[in-house]
């Protein structure tokens, strides 16, 4: 049975949820098309992306009304210099006040930093007045670390932030089924870190385009739930968003969510198809008997 008073409140959040886009900046038309100016918009850094890329991104979603929120990934950076410099043109440029840490999709560093953690210790994000750090959290598993280091991990920017007047928050991985971010609720909630949590949510896409993303991004056990789509929906073609994800959320009871503070979504299908979504969502979620939306996306 879904949560009255739950619903109501994440479909407030989901109608304001953020989204990302590739650090190439390709896509600033087709988000200026579809997607509201004062939108939160996380710019994507890839292995092998040059930051100054990613600056002036970043330059041009402020001065389309956007909120630009670039990801700052650790194992890229090839010196202090480097990244004292790229903090000092998101400053400068973009008047971007929030930055995603996270470690990078490479094995061996570029540079100093192999963590997110070597990016807090390096003093810049003070020294160039960042006032929110998002760091990223994974509810099926870090890559690298135990249960115990990844809390850890997340415990020591929890301090920080409280020691420098930093806010902090938690952006999930996306997941395709509810399972794995409750465990991971409960876990924070079992060590007292009181982070507010972001929660990744993938698509709308195809079975097939989501699997693609999932492999990428090492997502674990809830790939079954996509497999799962395939048979639901009768064919490949058929885009699918995550109502599964949001319906045990919904459901769950409210001490369990309380600490979720937002929606993040990954346009795998593509800025038009999310914010159709974000649009349709909210009301489906006050009415759940109507017809899942992910039904409104088929593919011609």
């Amino acid at each position: 049975m879904l949560n009255q008073a739950s619903s109501a409140c994440f479909a407030s959040l989901v109608a304001s949820a953020s989204v990302e886009i590739s650090s190439r900046g390709h896509q600033l038309q087709e988000l200026r098309d579809n997607f509201a100016p004062g939108t939160d918009v996380t710019i994507t850094f890839l292995p092998g992306d040059n930051y100054s890329h990613n600056v002036e991104t970043a330059a041009a979603l402020r001065r389309a009304g956007f909120n630009p929120v670039p990801h700052i990934a650790a194992r890229e950076i090839a010196s202090r210099k480097m990244l004292d410099d790229f903090l000092s043109r998101l400053r400068g440029e973009a008047d971007a006040t929030r930055v995603l840490l996270i470690a990078g999709d490479v094995a061996a560093a570029r540079g100093p930093f192999k963590s997110s953690g070597d990016v807090r210790a390096s003093r810049l994000l003070q020294a160039h007045n960042i006032t929110r750090v998002s760091v990223a959290g994974h509810p099926e598993g870090h890559p690298y670390l135990d249960e115990a280091g990844a809390l850890g991990v997340l415990k020591a920017w929890r301090d920080w932030g409280r020691e420098t007047g930093t806010d902090i928050d938690l952006v999930t991985q996306f997941c395709f089924e509810s399972a794995p971010i409750l465990a991971l609720l409960g876990r924070l909630a079992a060590r007292g870190i009181d982070l507010p949590v972001i929660v990744g949510l993938a698509g709308p896409a195809t079975p097939a385009t989501l699997t693609k993303f999932a492999l990428r991004c090492g997502i674990g056990n809830s790939i079954r739930a996509v497999r799962g789509q395939i048979g639901r929906y009768g064919r490949l073609l058929t885009d699918t968003g995550p109502e599964d994800v949001m319906r045990g959320l919904t459901a769950a009871p409210r001490p369990m969510t309380e600490a979720i503070a937002g929606f993040h979504l990954f346009p795998f299908g593509g800025l038009r198809k999310a914010r159709s979504w974000l649009r349709a969502y909210p009301e489906e979620m006050l009415r759940p008997t109507l017809q899942p939306a992910s039904a409104q996306f088929q593919n011609p």
